[in-house]
């Protein structure tokens, strides 16, 4: 059943479905625990007017039918981006009963500026501690009694990839939209007077999440990101970053074109005897000419040809460039780069952008959307077009080669030419 609201559509199974809202910071495994709530009960839909993917997805518990809307990550409610702003829109809305904000146990403080903003706006709100396990691993604690008592909402520590705490988060859930479980008032009256007062807003939401944050969070190891802090100032320093980053990615060029020679030519040899198979089978079935060229020697080979020539490098492309992410060194690469790109009048996010550009266009276009700034975003997608991908560069060497061999016979009749 879908109900159309003055908002967005909210696909209900039933008119007694309730709806629930799930935001946080980007990577703090939100992601995780909406797959694991819905499975694949999940739709996607755009909020009107705004390119910004909302999924929701339904999940069923204490025989109560829930709806549950997954927000686009975003740090902040301040609507500097489309993201923050249908974040912000959709929290306010009378359709959402209460939100679950999903925060990273590994970095706690960062995470809690944006549980105050939401809880600025809206009093039925549930923490949710996430990445417990990966916490236990760095050795750092959370006290999250203490941390309920000073943010005065609930709050459950749960572990999605393990399938911990889901079922307490939705016990707290459903205790807060009946109104079982409520918000302390005197921390929301406080968090209310400081969101009228803009000016010195963002500041005193830092400090106070600051502090809580010192009251709850024991590190076991005091170093535990000391590695870390090494790799930044090797990384981004202005003499080592920038060497290292050229170097790294002509090693990983190097690596795609080497590694992809190989398995392009085997898919190439293997796509071509099929070829002659078919056409020998054309033959003797009597095809017509004219459709066996177009079956045959227009679709078949042009597929044939695309699937042998950039298959293989998109293969060995993007994993290099998804354990680059993983390792985190493509957020300093951004942070390298930004000072040029801003030169240009560009933003440093678009550096990932072409880097994704190289494997395949279409991807380096449409991770543009991780840019805020709609101008900048724009610039980046019509520039990351002129990235030469996989699938233009045997066009490319072929052009090149043809015209400089061209120039090269050229100059050669001119020189015999005159020596004559």
């Amino acid at each position: 059943m879908e109900t159309k609201t003055e908002e967005f559509i909210i696909q209900r199974k039933n008119d007694t479905d309730r709806v629930i809202t799930l935001a946080g910071n980007p990577n703090v495994g939100k992601s995780s625990i909406f797959n694991e709530l819905t499975g694949l009960r999940q739709h996607t839909g755009n909020w009107p007017g705004k390119t910004v993917d909302l999924a929701q997805g339904h999940y069923q518990h204490n025989s109560q039918g829930y709806v549950i809307v997954d927000l686009p990550g975003t740090y902040s409610l301040m609507a500097h981006s489309q993201e923050e702003e249908v974040a912000r829109d959709f929290i306010q809305s009378t359709q959402s009963e209460a939100t679950v904000v999903v925060c990273d146990a590994t970095s706690l403080e960062r995470n809690l500026n944006l549980v105050l903003q939401i809880m600025q706006i809206t009093p039925k709100v549930v923490v949710c501690v996430n990445l417990l396990d990966e916490a236990n691993k760095k050795k750092i604690s959370i006290n999250l009694p203490k941390l309920q008592e000073l943010l005065g909402v609930p709050v459950v520590g749960t572990s999605a990839v393990k399938k911990q705490g889901l079922t307490e988060l939705m016990d707290q859930v459903d205790q807060v939209i009946s109104g079982e479980t409520t918000a302390n008032p005197f921390m929301i009256d406080a968090l209310k007077q400081l969101h009228d007062d803009p000016e010195t807003e963002v500041l005193a939401l830092l400090d106070r999440a600051s502090v809580i944050a010192q009251d709850v969070i024991t590190f076991g190891n005091e170093d535990f990101d000391k590695k870390d802090r090494v790799l930044d100032k090797i990384l981004t320093q202005k003499s080592t970053g920038i060497p290292i980053m050229i170097l790294l990615l002509m090693l990983i060029f190097w690596f795609t074109i080497v590694g992809a020679d190989g398995p392009s030519d085997f898919l190439a040899d293997h796509f071509n005897r099929f070829g002659n198979w078919l056409t020998q089978v054309a033959t003797a079935i009597h095809m017509p000419v004219m459709l066996q060229s177009v079956l045959i020697d227009g679709i078949y080979k042009v597929l044939s040809t695309v699937v042998a020539v950039m298959l293989p490098p998109m293969a060995i492309f993007f994993p290099i460039f998804t354990l680059l992410e993983d390792f985190g060194y493509l957020p300093r690469v951004a942070f390298n780069l930004d000072k040029y790109f801003q030169k240009a009048g560009a933003c440093g996010k678009q550096a990932l952008t072409m880097c994704m550009g190289f494997g395949c266009n279409a991807a380096g276009v449409v991770g543009a959307r991780i840019i805020d700034s709609p101008r900048e975003r724009l610039i980046a997608i019509i520039t990351n077009n002129f990235v030469p991908c996989n699938g233009r560069f045997p066009i490319l060497i072929a052009v090149i080669t043809m015209f400089f061999a061209g120039t090269t016979a050229g100059l050669g009749v001119l020189l015999n030419l005159q020596h004559s």
